[in-house]
């Protein structure tokens, strides 16, 4: 009982600090950065930490950690998959969008794509995500995939979603540096410099730190062992929707 408290209350954590980092990412590009627009100027490229941070950190996190909810156990797995993998697949389309709006102003304005450490990172972050997705699927949700293979693949299938994650936050806290180095610059656009720490600069390091902050919660629920989802229920014939593996 006691260990189901403190998840709930990590649980409590992990969503509040996901709100906090959709809020402050919204606020930034709104308030600082002038808002949004899908036009090729500036406006444009402000959906992308948007889309990235709230899809590839706050909805990949908590759809990492659906199944060590304790309301998810006991019961029926099947639909809970669907949820994982509906989660993680509007997450994709969140990240695609992100894309989208950084390669579409870039072209409009002529800049170079693809240059930057943090854009090499992020690409090979979103062709991971995709790549983990799609043998998810066809590895725990068609039912003509052996018991042996998902047996075999479950354990690189949690670790690389890790992995993933980690890779996510390495991403966003990259651009929002990026970001932060290229807009704050007194000599050029008559903003106080980065150096200067103005509110700008506070508000998206917050946004990194809070970033930072919701990864080590949803890594800390993901390692806890006494966390995982029971499976013994299965063992013992409970529920077996398509061939139990123990994944």
């Amino acid at each position: 009982m006691r260990g189901i408290v403190a998840f709930y209350l990590t649980y409590l954590l992990c969503l509040i600090l996901g709100i906090i980092c959709v809020a402050l990412v919204v606020h930034w590009n709104y308030s600082y950065r002038g808002g949004f627009a899908w036009d090729g100027s500036a406006k444009h490229f402000n959906w992308h930490p948007v889309f990235m941070v709230t899809g590839m950190v706050v909805l990949y996190g908590n759809a990492a950690i659906l199944y060590r909810i304790p309301l998810t156990w006991g019961h029926n797995k099947l639909p809970w998959k669907l949820l994982h993998a509906g989660l993680l697949l509007l997450s994709f389309i969140l990240s695609v969008i992100g894309l989208c709006a950084v390669f579409n102003y870039h072209n409009a304005n002529n800049i170079s794509n693809l240059y930057s450490l943090h854009s090499w990172v992020g690409i090979c972050t979103t062709a991971l995500f995709t790549a983990q997705w799609v043998m998810g699927f066809s590895t725990f949700l068609l039912p003509c995939t052996p018991m042996s293979a998902r047996a075999f693949i479950k354990p690189t299938h949690v670790w690389m979603g890790g992995i993933i994650l980690v890779l996510s936050i390495v991403s966003c806290i990259s651009g929002i540096n990026e970001k932060l180095f290229f807009a704050l610059k007194e000599n050029t656009n008559g903003t106080l410099p980065y150096s200067a720490l103005p509110p700008e600069a506070i508000t998206a390091n917050s946004l990194g730190v809070i970033i930072v902050a919701f990864g080590l919660v949803v890594l800390k629920i993901l390692s806890n062992q006494i966390w995982q989802r029971p499976e013994t229920g299965y063992e013992e014939g409970v529920y077996q929707p398509l061939g139990y593996d123990g994944s």
